[in-house]
Order: C-alpha cells, then sequence, then structure tokens
C-alpha cells in the first residue's frame, strides 16, 4: 500500500522514442530520418538511446510513466529486437505504471507475425498502422513501399496476435484524389474495424521532393479538401467514433492518451535524434543528426538544438492553440487560474464565431471548435491571440 500511495503522488510522464531509420523515403516526409538498414548505425543508436534513458531516469524521481510511444521513421522497420530492449530499458529506469498505454507505429511491408508475437509479449498494447490510402497508384506516388493488399494483411496479422488497440493513419488532399475516392478509402478502411482513426491532410513541406514539384502533383484544391475533411466526420462520426482533436477519432475511450499530452499540456520527454520534450517547465528539442546524438551521448557532449523557459503568457497562447484541436476546448475558469488573465475578451471572440459562422460552441461551460470551425481554427486562433495579447492581467481571482 505504501508504495501504490507513492505513485499516486508521482506526476504523471509521456515517452517518445524517435526511431530514425526507414526502408524508404516518402515523398512528402520532413521527420528526421534516413532510408537504411546499416546494422554498425542501429547498434550505435540503440547503444545511445539506451544510454540516455538511463540518464534521464534518474532525473525523473517524481515522475509515474503512463504512456511510451514509440515513431519515427519507422519502428518496425527497425525490428522487435532492438523495440523490446528499449522497452526493457524504459521499465527499468522509470516507473511505469501498470496500465501504461505503450504504443508502436508500423508500416505495412515491414510488418510480420514474429515481429508483432515479440512486441505483443514485451507489453506493447497499441499498433498505429501507416495505411495512408486504399489507392495503390496514389501510394506510389507518395513513395510508399507497400500496397492496399499488404496493408489490410498487416491490419489482420496484427489482430491475430492479440493487439486489441489498433490506429489507422490516413491522408486526403493526395495527388490525383477526389472527394469520391476519399470516401471509397474511408468506407474500405473502416470495414477493417480498427479502434482508432487519424485522417491528415497532405501538407507540401520546403525541403521534401514534392515541395520541388508540387505545381505539377495536381492536388485537390481547397475546397474540395474541406469537403473531404467534413465527409470523414460525418463517416466516422456515423460508425461510431467520436472526433477528440482535429484529424483524430476514437472509439469509447481509446484515445491517444500519449498525444493528448502535446494538446493539454502534459509533460514528456524524448529520446532519439530530432525529438522533442517538455519537462520540469522546460522545452527542448534534441539535434536532428544521428551521429552527433551518438557521439553526444557516448561522449558527454552537448545533444540538444535548442532549449528554452517557456513564459506563462506564451504558456496561456499555447493552452488556446492546443486545446482548441480537442474536443476538450477551453474554459473561463481554467484559463484564469493558469494563467491569471481575464477570458472575457476571449469569450467575446468565441462569441461572435458561434452566432454569426456556427464555427464555436459553448459545451456545458466549455468553448470548442465545430467542425466547420477547425477548418478556419488558424484564423480563430489568431483573432484569440490577438485579444490575449492586449489584456492584462487579473487583480484577483
Amino acid at each position: 500500500m505504501p508504495i501504490l500511495n507513492k505513485r499516486a503522488n508521482k506526476t504523471p510522464l509521456g515517452l517518445y522514442v524517435h526511431v530514425p531509420f526507414c526502408r524508404s523515403k516518402c515523398q512528402y516526409c520532413d521527420f528526421y530520418s534516413m532510408a537504411t538498414k546499416d546494422d554498425k548505425l542501429m547498434d550505435g543508436y540503440l547503444d545511445a538511446v539506451c544510454d540516455h534513458i538511463k540518464e534521464a531516469g534518474e532525473l525523473a524521481p517524481g515522475y509515474k510513466v503512463d504512456s511510451v510511444y514509440f515513431g519515427g521513421g519507422t519502428p518496425s522497420f527497425f525490428g522487435a529486437d532492438g523495440l523490446a530492449v528499449i522497452l526493457t530499458t524504459i521499465r527499468r529506469n522509470f516507473d511505469v505504471v501498470p496500465d501504461a498505454e505503450i504504443s508502436v507505429e508500423c508500416n505495412p511491408d515491414s510488418v510480420s507475425d514474429r515481429l508483432l508475437h515479440r512486441l505483443y509479449a514485451e507489453g506493447f498494447n497499441r499498433v498505429s498502422l501507416g495505411v495512408q490510402s486504399d489507392d495503390d497508384e496514389i501510394l506510389k506516388k507518395l513513395g510508399r513501399p507497400h500496397t492496399y493488399a499488404q496493408a489490410a494483411t498487416a491490419y489482420q496479422r496484427i489482430r491475430k496476435a492479440g493487439f486489441r488497440n489498433v490506429s489507422i493513419d490516413l491522408m486526403y488532399g493526395l495527388p490525383g484524389q477526389d472527394l469520391q475516392d476519399w470516401q471509397e478509402t474511408l468506407d474500405n478502411v473502416l470495414r477493417l474495424n480498427p479502434e482508432h482513426v487519424s485522417c491528415y491532410a497532405l501538407k507540401i513541406e520546403e525541403g521534401t521532393p514534392f515541395y520541388d514539384y508540387k505545381e505539377m502533383l495536381n492536388l485537390p484544391d481547397d475546397e474540395t479538401q474541406a469537403d473531404m475533411y467534413l465527409a470523414a466526420v460525418e463517416a466516422l462520426r456515423s460508425r461510431g467514433f467520436r472526433q477528440y482533436e482535429i484529424s483524430n477519432f476514437a472509439r469509447k475511450g481509446l484515445y491517444s492518451r500519449h498525444n493528448m499530452k502535446y494538446w493539454t499540456g502534459g509533460e514528456y520527454l524524448g529520446f532519439g535524434p530530432s525529438a522533442s520534450s517538455d519537462f520540469a517547465g522546460k522545452r527542448f528539442t534534441l539535434k536532428r543528426d544521428l551521429q552527433e546524438y551518438i557521439a553526444g551521448i557516448r561522449d558527454g557532449g552537448d545533444i540538444m538544438e535548442d532549449l528554452q523557459e517557456i513564459p506563462m503568457r506564451e504558456r496561456a497562447g499555447e493552452y488556446l492553440m492546443l486545446r482548441l484541436r480537442t474536443s476538450q476546448g477551453i474554459s473561463a475558469a481554467e484559463y484564469e487560474k493558469l494563467f491569471l488573465l481575464p477570458f472575457a475578451p476571449l469569450e467575446d471572440v468565441l462569441e461572435k464565431r458561434r452566432r454569426y459562422y456556427q464555427a464555436t460552441q459553448n459545451d456545458s461551460g466549455r468553448w470548442v471548435l465545430t467542425p466547420q470551425g477547425y477548418l478556419v481554427s488558424n484564423d480563430i486562433i489568431t483573432d484569440l491571440l490577438i485579444a490575449q495579447d492586449s489584456s492584462h492581467p487579473l487583480k484577483r481571482i
């Protein structure tokens, strides 16, 4: 009982492990990753990330880990043995609660029965499968190294291995895609019956191959992309999914506990090159270079690319930007208690958006965006930040 009481007083913490290896680099991807199966490099990464976890664990005795997320890159390409070693290192150096959500991203081309059974036996309990589309021609344009048939087979293997919490990643606004194509993709994927679906609009990022020839991609226009988004919201709602964030939908209680930390101001620690953290009042990002990360851990050098302490008013702005992405939204009482700033100027903005555009609604004292509001969320948040910047601290609460 004393151990349980001690854990109850600890602060929840999420851990993110960035695995920077892929079979091939997708045409749209701007995450830090490399297409290689270099065993020496992978072994160097494994040693470095485990040593980093050991160091960090000593700094977090007052925390309990309730979520671990392996992203990338392609963790499944890295292999089950390495992933198991990292998770074991985490358990030995952090207080991981028994019901922690432990997620791993997988690509269909690197899913095998051996990998899945090993991960399940090691305690992984959530899989995020990168499907993206059910159209093989579109998948080829995206640079995805798999077909939809492989994705469907991978999903069945995940189920057979025992996983009961499976998320599927989809993309819309793709080259040559129209609204009907997207609706058919949703219908086909939802027949698989996942617990969670993420729907992301394609973004053309500078530095990616797509950026170099973006004018020739034949992308849907903004109006069509808006229709695609609303079609996804309706299709998922009608099949029992709850939209809990602008791009994420889950069956009851099966939202991503780890990702919610990013949107609700929870603390998290990142490991691996380019990983970000928000821990003990500071935000920092690790160097976006695997060799520098390995050398820094080995030699005790600097592995941080950016370290900053976030002022309270900036935190208040992030509260607005991130919480309004979610179905939790924002409330006057919470905002004023956390940041000692008046909510009234913000409520004026939100009320106007509700009255004239049906873009917001007040749900039992919490302001949230409607699906139409999500489409213009940047405009709404800009107006809120302007109102916030001109406000003065409360003299009392």
